[in-house]
């Protein structure tokens, strides 16, 4: 709830403490490592292809779809706890959990404990951008907070080109040195690339879980409680509220009148619906054998569109729960600004993901290189991309802010996204790897301008109390759009069309006509949605 603060020391509004670089510099480690242990699979699955004998399709299962099933729905009761419980012992805690999980993944000789490695991996991080977010932006100023989200988008790209990097260079040192068999545990080299990949992030864990927690709300006009009284019952709530079976318990406990059991059974029957259409639709298009699973066998379509049926009517039931339960955070959170930025977020993700998630196994591919060779030059290069981009796009973002608001900070994102899929376009046609590799350097730097400023405006829209469990709601909107349809979309399509991934890569900018419409309403609203967000949290009973 939120509380006055006239009794705590003011903070000069553009000040940042030593402190405040050091919990920086710690969740951006903390990034990093999330975008590696999630990444490599992207680099290692040619390997892990020819291991397990499965194909691109299942391939996109499993860096997407099946991490993107729980990453998003443990994500909404980690943001609600991140939003009661102390920040930084959480982080600490989830970074040592997916850290073990993607340990685990050495261990896989079939699709079903990789499978199961990577749920694990999912559930851990799912805490990682609320907290890290929640913590920065009581930290930093909102004049210094587009630098601050930009250290974070420089985090992604260390951690997605080391991903690239340690696991194309790390698998095949192992394979060469091991040539003649005899290695450890009879270890692959995309075994033993997991290990090393998981082992930084158990120091790590300890430094975050042993950090300061910052005071919330220290640099907003409204500050809230350190700790609830509670919060871990509130966080199981949420996911009880959430979880298919379970939110109709909740509702029945809630006491919810006719009108929401029907709305709730009504969507239900539309995303059944829908996802059965897809299936079929999927199916037709692109037919794939079935996998092995626990002793039996699975459509891996039929997987597909059960993980994003069951995500979608976790975003229903989720703002469900918050009109029954918090109704400011539910009047907040349900302002068209907010909600069409998560949907650019989304799709974005999803050309986002089903570029880099495929990128390295094109270059083998279409150009012949070797998986070293690809991961050191392409993971070298996204890094430093990665780098230059949001130190570009950060502070720019911050000067947007100064001269033109919110709405400065929404021209960037139109510019970027705006051009990307020519860029796009243009890389995925290149003859050689060299030309591919100029290319790729311009269409990298456009794609990371649009981080920073949309990051930033989403956690302007709300009260510091709901950042948690704002990012963790962008969290499955963005994992459902991303990160579960980017790479199955890429896959099958690649599939389709006999592994022909540059045709594929390039077709998922199909989304960017939806995209950049959405762009164009949040121009037009965002000044007026920010300025009321104070107004009707307090009609809602916010005790502003």
């Amino acid at each position: 709830m939120a509380t006055a603060a006239a009794d705590e020391p003011t903070i000069p509004r553009t000040t940042v403490s030593r402190a405040g670089w050091y919990a920086l510099f710690l969740v951006s480690c903390a990034q990093a490592l999330s975008l590696l242990d999630r990444q490599i699979l992207s680099i290692l699955a040619p390997s892990i292809s020819a291991d397990l004998g499965i194909g691109d399709a299942e391939i996109g299962l499993l860096y997407g779809t099946v991490f993107a099933l729980f990453y998003a729905l443990f994500s909404l009761p980690l943001g609600r706890l991140v939003d009661g419980w102390v920040r930084t012992k959480l982080l600490g805690i989830c970074l040592a959990a997916w850290s073990f999980f993607a340990g685990l993944s050495a261990f896989a000789s079939g699709f079903t404990l990789l499978a199961i490695a990577r749920l694990g991996v999912g559930i851990g991080e799912g805490a990682t951008q609320p907290a890290a977010n929640s913590i920065i932006f009581d930290e930093f100023p909102r004049e210094r907070r587009g630098t601050a989200m930009a250290a974070m988008g420089i985090a992604v790209a260390l951690g997605l080109g080391l991903s690239m990097t340690l696991g194309g260079v790390v698998a095949q040192w192992w394979d060469t040195r091991y040539a003649a068999g005899g290695a450890p545990l009879g270890f692959s080299g995309w075994q033993f690339a997991f290990l090393v990949a998981a082992t930084p992030g158990f120091p790590l864990a300890w430094l975050i879980y042993r950090m300061r927690e910052p005071r919330r709300g220290a640099f907003d006009k409204v500050a809230a409680a350190q700790v609830e009284e509670h919060p871990f019952r509130a966080s199981a709530a949420v996911l009880g509220a959430v979880t298919p079976g379970t939110n109709w318990f909740m509702l029945w406990h809630r006491k919810a009148g006719a009108r929401q059991w029907t709305a709730n059974l009504v969507a239900l029957g539309l995303i059944l619906a829908f996802c059965w259409g897809m299936i079929a639709l999927t199916q037709a298009f692109s037919p794939r054998p079935p996998l092995e699973v626990l002793g039996g066998t699975l459509d891996p379509h039929v997987l597909q569109w059960f993980v994003v049926g069951f995500g979608l009517f976790v975003v229903f039931n989720l703002f469900q729960s918050f009109k029954l339960t918090d109704l400011p955070t539910y009047k907040v959170v349900l302002s068209p600004s907010l909600l069409l930025l998560m949907v650019v977020g989304g799709l974005q993700t999803a050309i986002n993901y089903g570029v880099m998630g495929f990128t390295p196994s094109f270059l083998v591919r279409e150009y012949g290189l070797s998986m070293a060779e690809t991961g050191l030059q392409f993971g070298l290069l996204a890094a430093a991309l990665g780098i230059v981009g949001p130190m570009v796009a950060g502070p720019l973002t911050d000067w947007l802010t100064t001269k033109l608001g919110a709405r400065g900070r929404v021209w960037l994102i139109l510019f970027a996204l705006g051009i990307s899929p020519l860029f796009g376009i243009w890389t995925y046609s290149a003859e050689s790897p060299g030309s591919f590799y100029l290319r790729f350097i311009a269409y990298s730097l456009i794609l990371t301008l649009w981080l920073p400023p949309l990051y930033a405006q989403l956690l302007e829209l709300v009260l510091p109390r709901m950042r948690g469990i704002t990012f963790a709601t962008y969290t499955i909107i963005m994992t459902l759009l991303g990160l579960g349809m980017g790479p199955y979309f890429v896959g099958i399509v690649s599939d389709r069309n006999g592994g022909d991934l540059g045709a594929a890569i390039i077709s998922i900018n199909v989304v960017v006509p939806l995209l950049l419409v959405c762009i164009a309403v949040v121009l037009w609203r965002v000044n007026r949605d920010e300025a009321s967000v104070e107004e009707r949290a307090r009609a809602a009973g916010e005790p502003i």
